[in-house]
């Protein structure tokens, strides 16, 4: 008899408590208007080379809603949708004005360069030290280093290890050279190329600019490149 008793207070606790998750759960038209909503706005503002995808997530269970005729979804200040962020909905039109807060997660696949290996902290990054593949954008809130030229030549800021996406606070730009050094100068023209040496007057950072002198006293400037090299264009 006991345990018969036991069995009915169980169900009965779960029957009431599936009963409030159901009344607290929102309305279908409210879910779909939500979802509605994000798509649209999805739609017009993610890059064409990324694949949006969205989940969405469900409202406080403490809450008690009253009914609502028409219910407005809104992004809220300060927020983006990207990675783990959240979806205002306001009720316009209702005996009851309420705003909640929704959240829900929102991914964004595409191609990225990710670490292959380990790197170690310091290290000057080359192009074997990655590879593409598919990755959630939005995983992270640093922004993905599309680009292999932005990462190619540039310093790890912390150890890196196999899978880890490339993000701008990854890496830094590499000092090469420092003023005083030696350097190499290739000079662009059109239809030629001259290289030389020179003298840095200033310290070199990949991607900067430099001022060296060259072998007659000229004052040149020019792009820093890896391996102690200036580029310029004449």
């Amino acid at each position: 008899m006991f345990t018969f008793l036991r069995c009915v207070l169980v169900l009965m606790c779960w029957m009431s408590a599936a009963l409030v998750q159901a009344q607290l759960a929102l309305p279908p038209d409210i879910q779909t208007s939500a979802r509605a909503w994000l798509d649209n706005t999805l739609a017009q503002s993610a890059a064409s080379n990324l694949r949006m995808e969205v989940s969405v997530g469900t409202l406080d269970p403490r809450l008690r809603l009253s009914p609502c005729a028409q219910v407005e979804p809104y992004l809220p200040v300060g927020t983006k949708l990207w990675g783990k962020t959240r979806l205002g909905l306001r009720c316009v039109q209702g005996s009851t004005k309420w705003n909640v807060f929704l959240p829900i997660t929102v991914k964004a696949f595409g191609p990225a360069w990710v670490i292959k290996g380990q790197v170690p902290s310091g290290a000057v990054l080359t192009v074997a030290d990655a590879m593409t593949s598919e990755v959630d954008w939005a995983d992270q809130n640093s922004p993905v280093i599309a680009n292999p030229s932005h990462w190619i030549g540039q310093t790890a800021t912390r150890p890196l290890s196999t899978g880890q996406v490339l993000r701008q606070d990854m890496v830094k730009p590499s000092h090469v050279f420092q003023a005083g050094a030696q350097v190499r100068v290739v000079a662009h023209g059109v239809g030629y190329e001259i290289a030389t040496s020179a003298q840095a007057i200033s310290a070199g950072v990949v991607g900067q600019t430099a001022r060296v002198r060259m072998n007659n006293g000229n004052i040149m400037f020019g792009t820093v490149q890896p391996n102690q090299t200036v580029s310029m264009t004449l």
